[in-house]
């Protein structure tokens, strides 16, 4: 697996872009928010949130889908890097994010990659600016979970998977399901679900999740 640091970062290029935290805790402060208001909102420790803001600690992939629903932005607006810091609102903020486009193509040495916590990466396969799309080659390492305990996730939206080699383990809400390679899932993200490998090797697949765009200011 890659380093531990909770830092997005695009291999072709050799400076690092802002880590994960450090934008999250700028989302944070454009909405006006407390660390332990975040943290009430996603239910977790005002510490942990802390931790994931400086850098000392990273986000299950359940905490990072809770933690920009709490703030009203999408998973797309943590990768993208802000201009500069609004003073209104976080929607008014995020209509001046700088939304890059990742392709036509894109190159396995050029791809951006998160990595979250309890054995999970994620590489980013392309963007193009004004869509609320993941799409994502994504990674679980052997006793890697979408979730750091055993609690089911959900957020907006629907996603597909592929799984292209490995295996996975979908908790689907009251039902298990035994992924293997050329299994293809689709559900609606609002569905309790939880993914794990119990394998020894890792668990790697495509993963395509349209999000719901954040709510504007009424």
């Amino acid at each position: 697996m890659m380093p531990c640091s909770l830092t997005l970062y695009d291999a072709g290029v050799s400076s690092a872009l802002p880590p994960v935290g450090e934008r999250i805790r700028e989302a944070r402060l454009r909405g006006g928010m407390s660390l332990r208001g975040l943290a009430r909102a996603v239910g977790v420790s005002a510490s942990l949130i802390s931790q994931i803001e400086t850098g000392k600690s990273r986000p299950s992939v359940s905490t990072l889908y809770s933690i920009t629903r709490a703030l009203g932005i999408s998973v797309e607006d943590v990768f993208d890097a802000a201009d500069e810091a609004p003073t209104r609102s976080t929607t008014a903020a995020l209509a001046q994010t700088v939304l890059h486009r990742i392709g036509p193509i894109v190159r396995p040495a050029t791809r951006e990659i998160l990595q979250l916590d309890s054995g999970v990466t994620w590489e980013r396969l392309g963007h193009l600016p004004g869509t609320h799309v993941d799409f994502l080659l994504v990674t679980y390492a052997p006793g890697g979970t979408s979730s750091s305990g055993t609690a089911l996730m959900r957020h907006a939206g629907v996603e597909y998977g592929y799984l292209v080699e490995g295996e996975l383990t979908l908790t689907l809400g009251f039902e298990e399901h035994q992924l293997g390679p050329g299994d293809a899932v689709s559900f609606p993200s609002s569905t309790p679900h939880r993914y794990r490998n119990d394998g020894v090797v890792p668990a790697v697949g495509v993963w395509f999740v349209q999000q719901d765009p954040p709510l504007s200011d009424a």
